[in-house]
C-alpha cells in the first residue's frame, strides 16, 4: 500500500536553493524522510537534488497546507516568511518550524562569532575569519556569505564565523557564541517587516546567546539592548574611551624629520595604539568601521593585536564593496553593487573623497530613499538611474544636481563618463536589490565592471 505524504512521518523543507540542499543533504546523512517544497516553479538547485536524491519528493508551484500542518517538523529557508499561510497554519497546529542555524547549533562543538546587521556583514565575517587565520585557528566563515552552515561542519574547525540575515535570526531558538555583533541598523527589507524597528528587533537575537556583546556606540538602534550582565564590548567613529575600539590621532613623521610630523588618523583600543588608518589597503570610513567591529570581536575571542592587525594590513576589501575597477582620465570608477539599501548607499557616499557621479537604482523593497535628499546634495555631482524604481529615486534628488534615468547599466555607465569631471568618483552604489534586471547583486556589478572595462578598449 502507498502511504500518502500527509500520513507519513516526514520532515518538511521549505524553499530549496543552497541552503535547502544543504539541509536535504544533512538530514538525508541522519536517515529522515523528507518532503522538499518550494512556491517557484523551477526554484535553483531543482537539477541537483534530482540528481542526487532521486527519492526524494520535491513540489513545486503554490504552497499544498496540508504537506505543511502533517510534517513532523518544518526547515524553512530564509528566503521564506514565516507570515507565510501555510506556515503560520503549522504553526497553529503546533509543529515545530525552525531554519538551518538550529540544525547547525545541534551539531557545533568548536567556537562560534556571529555577525549581522545591514551592512559590512560579509566584510567583517571575511576580514574576522583572516585574522583567527594569522593567529593559527582553522576558522571557517560561514551562513549568509555564501556556504551554508551544515556545509561547513567539520571537525577541524577551530572557530566559525557566521554571518547571519535577518532571516535567518528569526528561526534562530538557540545558538551559543562566544561573541556577537549587530554591525549597525539602515532601513532595509520594509517588503518584510512593519517597520524599520520590526527590522531592527529581528537583529537584535543574534545577542541573546552571546558571551560578550559587541555593540556599534554609533549606532543607537543597532546598540539599542534589553538590560544584561554579559561583557560588553563598544566600537565608534569618535575618539576611543577607556576599552573602546575607536579612533586617536597619532604623529606620523616622514622620512624621519620630526618637523614634517603630521596627525594621522589610527585605529585604537583606548588609548592604545593599534594601526593608522593610511597603512590599510581599505578605504572609507565604513570600511574602518568595519575593521574596528572585527578587532572588537576578535579581542572578545582572544586573539592578540599584533595577529590582529598583520592580517588587517593585508585585506584588500571583498568584491562589489567599494571595489576600485579602474581610473580613466583622473576619474575614478568604483563598484558597490553590494549597497543594495539606503544605509549603505549613504555610507558609500559619505565614506569616499572628492565629488561623486552616482549610478543608483533597482528594487526599492519598500525603502524610503528621502534620506539621501541631503548627502547627494552635499557630495554628488550627478545622478544616473536605472531599475523598476529609478523614478521614485528620482524624485528626492535636489533639484540642483543632474540626474538622468535610462534603461541599462552600459547606458548609465556611458552617461557617467560624459558627466563627471577629473577627480570625481563615478560610484555604483544602488542603494536597491538587484533582481529586476540581474540575477543578484554579483551579476550587476560585473556588468558595471564590464562596461567600465570597455571605455579603455
Amino acid at each position: 500500500m502507498t502511504v500518502k505524504p500527509e500520513q507519513a512521518v516526514y520532515t518538511l523543507v521549505v524553499g530549496l536553493g543552497k541552503t535547502g540542499l544543504s539541509v536535504v543533504r544533512y538530514l538525508r546523512g541522519l536517515g529522515e524522510n523528507i518532503i522538499v517544497v518550494d512556491s517557484r516553479d523551477m526554484p535553483p538547485g531543482l537539477n541537483d537534488l534530482r540528481s542526487d536524491f532521486s527519492d526524494v519528493q520535491c513540489h513545486t508551484g503554490d504552497f499544498t497546507a496540508s504537506l505543511f500542518v502533517n510534517a513532523h517538523r518544518i526547515i524553512v529557508s530564509p528566503g521564506v516568511a514565516l507570515s507565510e499561510p501555510a506556515l503560520v497554519a503549522a504553526k497553529n497546529n503546533n509543529i515545530e518550524i525552525i531554519g538551518d542555524i538550529d540544525l547547525f547549533a545541534h551539531e557545533v562543538s568548536a567556537p562560534v562569532i556571529g555577525i549581522t546587521g545591514s551592512n559590512g556583514k560579509s566584510t567583517v565575517t571575511t576580514l574576522l575569519a583572516l585574522m583567527a587565520s594569522h593567529a593559527g585557528y582553522k576558522s571557517v566563515a560561514s551562513g549568509n556569505i555564501g556556504t551554508p552552515v551544515l556545509d561547513s561542519l567539520d571537525d577541524d574547525v577551530d572557530l566559525y564565523v557566521l554571518e547571519l540575515s535577518s532571516f535567518q535570526l528569526e528561526t534562530l531558538h538557540s545558538l551559543p557564541m562566544k561573541a556577537a555583533v549587530v554591525l549597525n541598523i539602515s532601513a532595509d527589507h520594509l517588503d518584510r517587516y512593519d517597520s524599520v524597528s520590526a527590522y531592527a528587533l529581528s537583529k537584535q537575537v543574534i545577542y541573546e546567546n552571546a558571551d560578550v556583546l559587541v555593540l556599534n556606540k554609533d549606532d543607537e538602534m543597532a546598540s539599542r539592548i534589553v538590560a544584561s550582565s554579559k561583557k560588553r564590548l563598544m566600537f565608534t567613529l569618535n575618539a576611543a574611551a577607556e576599552n573602546e575600539f575607536g579612533f586617536c590621532e597619532y604623529y606620523k613623521c616622514d622620512d624621519f624629520n620630526t618637523e614634517n610630523s603630521r596627525a594621522a588618523i589610527s585605529l585604537c583600543f583606548g588609548n592604545k595604539y593599534l594601526v593608522a588608518a593610511d597603512e590599510l589597503k581599505i578605504k572609507g570610513r565604513h570600511n574602518l568601521q568595519n575593521a574596528l567591529a572585527a578587532l572588537a570581536l576578535g579581542h572578545a575571542f582572544g586573539l592578540s593585536f599584533e595577529q590582529m592587525i598583520s592580517a588587517l594590513k593585508e585585506f584588500t576589501g571583498l568584491p562589489h564593496r567599494s571595489q576600485f575597477v579602474a581610473q580613466i582620465n583622473r576619474v575614478n570608477w568604483i563598484n558597490d553593487s553590494k549597497a543594495t539599501n539606503v544605509g549603505a548607499c549613504i555610507a558609500a557616499l559619505q565614506g569616499l573623497p572628492g565629488k561623486h557621479v552616482l549610478i543608483a537604482g533597482g528594487e526599492a523593497k519598500g525603502a524610503d530613499f528621502s534620506m539621501l535628499t541631503a548627502v547627494i546634495a552635499k557630495h554628488c555631482r550627478a545622478v544616473v538611474l536605472i531599475g523598476k524604481d529609478a523614478e521614485k529615486i528620482k524624485s528626492i534628488v535636489p533639484q540642483a544636481v543632474n540626474v538622468r534615468v535610462l534603461s541599462d547599466m552600459p547606458a548609465a555607465v556611458a552617461a557617467a563618463q560624459a558627466m563627471a569631471q577629473p577627480g570625481d568618483n563615478v560610484l555604483l552604489a544602488p542603494a536597491c536589490a538587484s533582481f529586476d534586471m540581474f540575477d543578484n547583486f554579483e551579476h550587476r556589478g560585473d556588468v558595471f565592471v564590464q562596461a567600465v572595462e570597455a571605455l579603455q578598449s
